[in-house]
C-alpha cells in the first residue's frame, strides 16, 4: 500500500484523488475518441486545466493524447489515408514553432479562459465546413490547428471536418484523424521540450494516464453496444459544458484578484 501511496503522491501539486480522477478521465476520454473519432481530448484538457499548473497543462495533455491517438491509429492502420499527410505535417511544424513563442508567456487564468471558451465552442458552436481537399488546404489546416493547439490543446474538432471530407468511410475518418493528431501532438511535445519544459516531474501521472488511455481506446469500440449514441452524446456535452464553465469561473476569479 505504501508503494501505491508513493506513486499517487509523487507528482508535484497533484493530490491522490486528483491522480485517480485524471486517470479515470484519460480512460473515459480515450474511450469516447475511439467510439466517435474525437471528443476525448477536450474532456482531458479540461480536467488537466483544473488540476495542473498553467505551464504544464498543454504539454502534459500532448503526452496523454499521443498515447491515445497513436494506439488508435495502430489499431486501424489499414484504414489510414496518407494522401494529405505530408502537407499537414509541414504546416503542423510551422504552426507549433510560431505558437510556442507565445504560449510560454501566458498566465494561468488567460490559458484557462482560452481552453474554457474553446471547449464551449467545440460542443455548442457551429461545425466548421471543410473546403475541397488539397495539399494547400491541409497545409493551412495543419498550421492553424497546430498554432491553436499550443494554447487550447484539444483542436481535434477543428481538423475533423477536413478529414471527414477527404477520408470517406467512417473507419478511414477515425484512423486518419488519429494519425493526424498523433503527428500534431508529437510535434508539440518536441516544441515544448525545445522551449525547456521539464516533463520529468510529471512522469508518474503521465505514465498512468497513458496506460489508462490505451485501455480506454481498446474499450471504446464496445461503448455503442451498451449505450444509445443520442443519450451518450447529450451526457458527454453536459459534462464538457460544466467543465468549461468551471474553467471560465476560475479564470474570472483569478483575473479579479
Amino acid at each position: 500500500m505504501s508503494l501505491v501511496h508513493d506513486i499517487l503522491t509523487s507528482t508535484p501539486g497533484i493530490s491522490e484523488w486528483s491522480f485517480v480522477v485524471l486517470c479515470l478521465v484519460s480512460f473515459l476520454g480515450s474511450a469516447v475518441s475511439a467510439a466517435f473519432g474525437l471528443g476525448g481530448g477536450a474532456l482531458t484538457i479540461a480536467a488537466l486545466a483544473a488540476t495542473m499548473p498553467a505551464i504544464a497543462i498543454v504539454p502534459t495533455h500532448a503526452i496523454v493524447q499521443i498515447g491515445s491517438n497513436f494506439f488508435r491509429a495502430v489499431m486501424l492502420w489499414r484504414h489510414i489515408v496518407y494522401t494529405w499527410m505530408l502537407p499537414f505535417v509541414i504546416g503542423t511544424i510551422i504552426g507549433a514553432v510560431l505558437g510556442g513563442q507565445i504560449v510560454i508567456a501566458l498566465p494561468r487564468h488567460i490559458l484557462q479562459a482560452i481552453i474554457g471558451m474553446f471547449v464551449l465552442y467545440a460542443v455548442w458552436g457551429p461545425s466548421v465546413k471543410a473546403t475541397r481537399p488539397s495539399h494547400a488546404t491541409f497545409g493551412i489546416v495543419g498550421g492553424l490547428a497546430s498554432f491553436a493547439t499550443m494554447f487550447a490543446g484539444a483542436t481535434g474538432p477543428l481538423i475533423a471536418p477536413f478529414v471527414k471530407a477527404s477520408a470517406g468511410e467512417r473507419h478511414n475518418v477515425v484512423a486518419t484523424h488519429a494519425a493526424f493528431m498523433s503527428w500534431q501532438h508529437g510535434v508539440k511535445i518536441l516544441t515544448f521540450s525545445a522551449l525547456g519544459f521539464a516533463f520529468g516531474p510529471y512522469l508518474p501521472i503521465l505514465v498512468a494516464m497513458v496506460v489508462a488511455g490505451i485501455i480506454g481506446t481498446w474499450s471504446g469500440r464496445f461503448l455503442l453496444n451498451w449505450m444509445p449514441e443520442k443519450i451518450f452524446r447529450w451526457g458527454f456535452n453536459i459534462v464538457l459544458t460544466a467543465a468549461a464553465l468551471r474553467l471560465l469561473y476560475s479564470a474570472a476569479l483569478e483575473a479579479l484578484k
